[in-house]
């Protein structure tokens, strides 16, 4: 088992007006699934990856990758774990302004031991004729097309994906999905991805439906479907 979710607990605020976000979260990920943690707004998905991520800590329980667990990591070891074996896609692309589409992608090789065949990605990403283009001369899913591009030439273990089409139209959600999802089967990168968006699940290999701070449903999607092929 690649990831280990055990009994995680996380509140903010005190007293009357402590608010608890999280409430006993517990299940594993395999190494390369495709898991959705999916729920409304308030319902502790982002939070939880977050959690996940080593950018937020758990009151109680614990993360474990590869048998390490993360409460137990000092802030250097912490730091390797997510250097090492993390890449992040988010809602905003969060692209350098002044670096090209290349040399964007190119900062996340830095941060690894064993980074991807640059140029070869950046085909896979359907940028190469764009690859010279500074940010503000690309549309929004070429820019998000980069920042995937970035978070996985580091050829992290587990690709965290915070509604990575939140900002995107229909047609380029797909094509933004389709590309998760062929890096997924490309390069066997273990991907989990928060949405409110009940469709997406169609295409992974595990749902976690979260409601309130606690799972209601987490079970193996055997009517998988490509990205393709998913409607909403």
């Amino acid at each position: 088992m690649l990831l280990e979710i055990n009994n995680l607990h996380k509140s903010y605020g005190n007293g009357v007006n402590r608010v608890e976000i999280l409430k006993g979260i517990s299940f594993d990920v395999k190494k390369g699934e495709f898991v959705v943690l999916l729920g409304p707004s308030g319902s502790g998905k982002s939070t939880l990856l977050n959690i996940i991520g080593g950018i937020d800590t758990p009151d109680e329980g614990y993360i474990s990758i590869d048998g390490h667990k993360t409460g137990d990591m000092k802030d250097k070891a912490l730091t390797a774990y997510r250097r090492d074996h993390l890449g992040y896609i988010f809602q905003m692309y969060n692209l350098i302004p002044n670096l090209t589409v290349k040399e964007n992608i190119e900062v996340g090789a830095y941060l690894s031991k064993n980074p991807l065949e640059l140029d070869e990605l950046i085909d896979t990403l359907g940028l190469t004729e764009h690859k010279n283009k500074l940010p503000n001369q690309l549309s929004g899913g070429q820019q998000q097309r980069t920042a995937i591009g970035r978070a996985i030439i580091k050829n992290p273990d587990v690709l965290l994906c915070d509604e990575p089409t939140g900002a995107l139209d229909y047609n380029t959600s797909k094509e933004i999905l389709k590309l998760i999802e062929d890096v997924n089967q490309k390069y066997g990168n273990t991907v989990i991805m928060v949405t409110h968006n009940d469709a997406i699940k169609n295409m992974s290999d595990r749902v976690i439906k979260l409601k309130d701070g606690s799972i209601r449903k987490n079970y193996i999607n055997d009517n998988k479907i490509s990205a393709a092929e998913l409607e909403w």
